[in-house]
């Protein structure tokens, strides 16, 4: 029987969250409400190298389109895809008009709908045409902007895992997180993660610090409305869900990053 590690969160939050070489090595319920919780922490790392991705073509001549392109492919290459392909999925199984069950069927094959299409197509091109604007701003904003849309991202994940919040099925991961979180621990991340994102916007002046806070709490705040479409609608949360609400709350942050000057 394996003994419990102080390691065992950030290893599952890392090992199911990216592709990084982090081996899990517990998969219980403890393991996971510890990793949910260090969710944001992955999202940190995904964070630093999208921005480091678009800083470094920006630093090389190139302009702040192709920049915006490379923060957005990084966190889906750090993730398989995994997100986008939940959110696709998601999509179609909203977008059905089916009963419950047939729907969750739906968003277990491997093709995509016209639904999913969509919704890929309008969240990536919102989110690059949002960095495009911030890189063209300023490069901090632009690099700041990409590393706290992955951190509130993974927080909608934490969130979401919160007790009270039923799995739809009773396998995959989401049946493997799903009421796993107990809601103040889920708040007193969130408060962490928001002050933290102030903190960084800090550099760029009272309004930065002001707008990267917001960006923090309106990202998971939306995709909280997509958690509850979704129980209503399927019973509970997937593993597509939780990619849903994550490339939402993304798109989200990078959205009101983008607001004003």
């Amino acid at each position: 029987m394996l003994t419990s590690s102080p390691l065992d969160g950030p290893r599952f939050a890392f090992g199911t969250l990216t592709v990084l070489p982090v081996r899990v090595h517990r998969w219980d319920r403890r393991a996971a409400r510890a990793g949910m919780l260090a969710a944001p922490a992955a999202g940190l790392a995904v964070g630093v190298c999208a921005a480091g991705g678009g800083l470094l073509l920006l630093l090389l001549g190139a302009g702040p389109l192709l920049a915006a392109v490379a923060s957005v492919a990084v966190p889906a290459v750090l993730t398989r895809g995994l997100h986008l392909d939940g959110l696709a999925d998601t999509a179609d199984g909203l977008g059905s008009g089916k009963p419950a069950e047939e729907a969750l069927r739906i968003m277990k094959q491997s093709d995509i709908g016209p639904f999913g299409v969509i919704a890929l197509v309008l969240t990536s091109l919102a989110q690059v045409a949002a960095l495009a604007q911030l890189y063209g701003d300023s490069w901090g904003r632009g690099a700041l902007a990409a590393l706290v849309s992955a951190v509130a991202a993974r927080l909608a994940l934490t969130l979401a895992a919160r007790a009270g919040v039923p799995a739809a099925r009773p396998e995959g991961l989401g049946a493997a997180v799903a009421g796993v979180v107990p809601v103040a621990g889920a708040l007193a991340v969130t408060a962490v993660c928001t002050l933290a994102a102030a903190a960084g916007g800090a550099p760029l002046g009272p309004y930065g610090a002001v707008r990267a806070a917001a960006s923090m709490l309106l990202a998971p705040a939306v995709a909280e409305l997509l958690l509850r479409r979704c129980v209503r609608r399927f019973g509970g949360v997937t593993g597509d869900v939780f990619g849903a609400l994550e490339e939402t709350a993304a798109t989200t942050a990078l959205i009101v990053s983008a607001l004003g000057h």
